[in-house]
């Protein structure tokens, strides 16, 4: 009896001790936007998990724009920022679907975001290099399709749920 009792504990011991799994979840999200809420529409990704590799807990989201709102958007490039948004904000938002990645996958998005941030001079380009272009090119990361229509540029809503009907693997719904 007393035998077993030592092997049943050390299985429920080694059970205790078993690792949990790591994984990182990249989300895709849209936001509205409207003059009333004082927000353009709006694309950004959230990460959150466990890097598989070092333990290390992700919690992170991010989103480009440009670093101060005017009309000069309209004309041409302008100083750029990479923003966090606070939890408050992402719960407001559309989530349209969540993949797994890697941890290398996590580490090229990490350089990613650093490449877009630190870039100098004039980045954000409300045609060429704006919200859309910044998460479409994580998305590619993540092995994602990807592509630019034009009349979806300024909607990130519209061109989110593009991007899920261009990739049926996803298995996402539209978003109203």
């Amino acid at each position: 009896m007393g035998r077993i009792f030592t092997i049943l504990l050390a299985a429920f011991s080694l059970g205790w001790a078993s690792p949990v799994l790591a994984e990182v979840k990249l989300s895709f999200h849209s936001f509205n936007g409207s003059v009333l809420v004082g927000r353009y529409p709006h694309a950004f990704i959230v990460m959150e998990g466990t890097l598989e590799e070092t333990g290390k807990k992700v919690s992170e989201n991010y989103g480009f724009t440009a670093k101060k709102v005017s009309t000069a958007i309209l004309s041409g490039p302008v100083e750029h920022d990479v923003m966090v948004e606070e939890p408050k904000y992402i719960a407001r938002t559309n989530r349209h679907f969540t993949v797994t990645i890697s941890d290398e996958q996590y580490s090229e998005i990490a350089a990613l975001v650093k490449a877009w941030r630190d870039a100098p001079g004039k980045y954000y380009d409300l045609e060429k290099r704006n919200c859309i272009h910044f998460v479409g090119e994580i998305a590619r990361i993540a092995g994602i399709k990807v592509t630019y229509p034009q009349d979806m540029l300024r909607r990130p809503k519209k061109w989110l749920n593009y991007i899920t009907s261009l990739n049926p693997k996803l298995r996402a719904a539209l978003i109203d």
